[in-house]
């Protein structure tokens, strides 16, 4: 929830900044001053500390003050950080969407369009010269892949998709220059996919990784897209990390479309459907 306020903070109101400043400097005690004090201290009126609530999302002092509330508790770790054993349904609706919401605002606001940028470069470069697209994935990242795939051959391109080590490593070393490689791995630490990102750069092919910053495999990709997030990957199933993969692959699939042109992907992706139609109940 704090992750959220800060990266709502350039979209509010001058008054409603002082606000969230106010609270991102002592969410604890913010939750526990009436709206006159609130008010007082951010040196705006009581209107506009309710106005605030409900410009990040809640619907009023109250229901901002109890969310808090739950944000700020001790000793919880992220996602299960801020969902306690004794939460109601609702509660855990609220937090898992506030973290994941939190997250993307994050990314939003942090992510580098210029490692974008090369990565869509050498994904039209691929499709213009009919060379392969590659993704790769263990686990959850697995399934990532596969939405990958999906949707870049829908585009026209050349794609596969491999959640097997073995088959990744087979696969890396028939690639060529003027291919591409997209890895996906929460940790950046899986040997598979590590090996997999060696042989294929060493075979000239463009490696372009996702995953976070710092990890092994953030170095051994030549574009780098940083999937930054304070979930662990040790402890449970990916959440947001695994909606975070999807956000980022969204993102270059409706680039490179862009890139690619209109009048190449709407005509194949209306003959897409309309073959599809048949598959359909009227």
């Amino acid at each position: 929830m704090l992750d959220r306020i800060q990266a709502s903070l350039p979209s509010l109101a001058p008054a409603e900044q002082r606000v969230a400043k106010l609270c991102l400097a002592d969410p604890r005690a913010f939750t526990l001053l009436p709206v006159a004090q609130l008010a007082d201290r951010a040196h705006v009126s009581k209107p506009t500390v309710v106005r605030f609530c409900r410009s990040v999302g809640y619907n009023g002092l109250a229901d901002f003050k109890q969310k808090l509330a739950g944000t700020v508790n001790e000793g919880v770790p992220f996602i299960h950080r801020s969902v306690d054993v004794d939460d109601k349904t609702a509660d855990v609706l609220v937090k898992v969407i506030d973290n994941t919401v939190a997250a993307f605002l994050k990314y939003r606001n942090e992510a580098s369009s210029n490692q974008i940028d090369k990565a869509v470069a050498a994904l039209v470069a691929a499709f213009q010269s009919g060379r392969q697209v590659q993704f790769f994935g263990v686990g959850n990242s697995g399934i990532v892949a596969q939405d990958a795939q999906h949707k870049f051959f829908r585009l026209g391109l050349h794609s596969t998709a491999y959640s097997d080590g073995h088959m990744q490593v087979m696969s890396a070393s028939i690639l060529q220059k003027g291919d591409c490689v997209l890895i996906i791995s929460n940790s950046g630490r899986t040997r598979d996919l590590m090996d997999a990102c060696d042989i294929a750069r060493k075979n000239g092919a463009t490696t372009i990784v996702v995953t976070a910053s710092g990890s092994p495999l953030a170095s051994a990709g030549q574009i780098h897209l940083s999937a930054d997030h304070p979930e662990g990957f040790d402890r449970y199933s990916p959440m947001v990390s695994r909606l975070l993969h999807l956000l980022i692959i969204d993102v270059l699939a409706t680039t490179v479309a862009l890139r690619i042109g209109g009048t190449i992907v709407q005509p194949m992706l209306s003959r897409m459907k309309d073959s599809l139609r048949s598959k359909r109940y009227t």
